[in-house]
């Protein structure tokens, strides 16, 4: 039995029990809703059932008992993309709204269960439901991912991002204009301490380093091209938030809703838009790219314009 005692935020003022639990404790809405039936869910100590209305600054209170690591299977998602493949590794295009890989509470599409619906044979000692996964995307984030399909390329490639020398490229439109233009962001990020859904920066938190180059400047909005030193959760999200430039579509991260609902955008602005780094069996270095999935396209456009 897991438990957790949480303060329910301002922004979910109310939401429903089963889907303030989906979005704190990152369950699927069939699995708080679970919880919430089996009388596991207590609001300001009063027991609380899944349709019922929680409120800001209330005490919540949750246990629960964890289900089984989810199994990989094989599923077909049409929107995920092969830009290369060979012996030792898949180089994929994620869409968004796809996961890395299988979790609990997750019940939408994974790159796993995608490889093995398009038979792409992963052997590694990865555990089985994270077969050759080296590194993620959030699921809301689209764009590259290399994924290991032998024992030797996880080993090397487990490497190459522990000693960063895999170059990821990410493109964002951000809020505001940066100041400087061209810029490091170098701080601490760890788990908020009242929003345990969502990550800040803290004194306290995992050394995180984020370089930044503003390519295009548009009213009121601009294109950045950001290279991860580091790869924490969320990491430039929580970045260009603390410097106040969120990326436009996140929500989470301060950004204006008007503005994302001018552009037509239902996430963050943010996509792995290049992948390089020495390839585990030749050595050579090899270069991958990734156009703007439609969404992005079009608030890019309408930018633009």
């Amino acid at each position: 039995m897991e438990s957790r005692s949480l303060t329910v935020p301002d922004e979910l003022d109310g939401v429903r029990v089963d889907a303030a639990l989906a979005k704190l404790l990152g369950f699927s809405r069939t699995f708080a809703a679970d919880v919430a039936e089996s009388g596991g869910v207590f609001v300001d100590a009063r027991g609380v059932r899944k349709s019922d209305r929680v409120t800001a600054g209330a005490r919540l209170d949750v246990a629960w008992t964890p289900r089984e690591e989810p199994k990989a299977v094989a599923e077909v998602v049409p929107e995920l993309g092969i830009i290369f493949q060979d012996e030792h590794l898949v180089v994929v295009d994620k869409p968004v709204g796809v996961a890395a890989h299988p979790s609990p509470g997750w019940e939408g599409p994974t790159v796993v269960g995608a490889l093995m619906g398009l038979g792409v044979s992963v052997t590694t000692s990865g555990a089985a439901e994270r077969a050759g996964i080296v590194h993620r995307l959030d699921v809301g984030t689209s764009g590259l991912m290399v994924v290991a399909k032998s024992e030797y390329a996880y080993t090397q490639l487990k490497r190459a991002f522990k000693e960063r020398t895999v170059d990821k490229i990410y493109h964002a439109i951000v809020q505001g204009h940066p100041d400087p233009l061209v810029g490091t962001i170098d701080a601490p990020i760890g788990r908020h301490r009242s929003h345990s859904w969502k990550f800040a920066v803290m004194p306290d938190g995992k050394d995180s380093v984020t370089h930044y180059e503003t390519i295009e400047a548009f009213p009121g909005a601009s294109l950045l091209e950001i290279h991860l030193e580091t790869g924490r959760t969320h990491q430039i999200r929580v970045h260009m938030a603390a410097h106040r430039h969120p990326c436009v579509g996140d929500p989470l991260y301060g950004s204006d809703p008007t503005l994302s609902e001018r552009l037509g955008l239902t996430r963050q602005w943010l996509h792995a838009h290049g992948l390089a780094f020495e390839h585990p069996a030749t050595g050579a270095r090899v270069e991958f790219a990734s156009p703007y999935p439609p969404d992005l396209q079009h608030a890019y456009d309408f930018l633009a314009r």
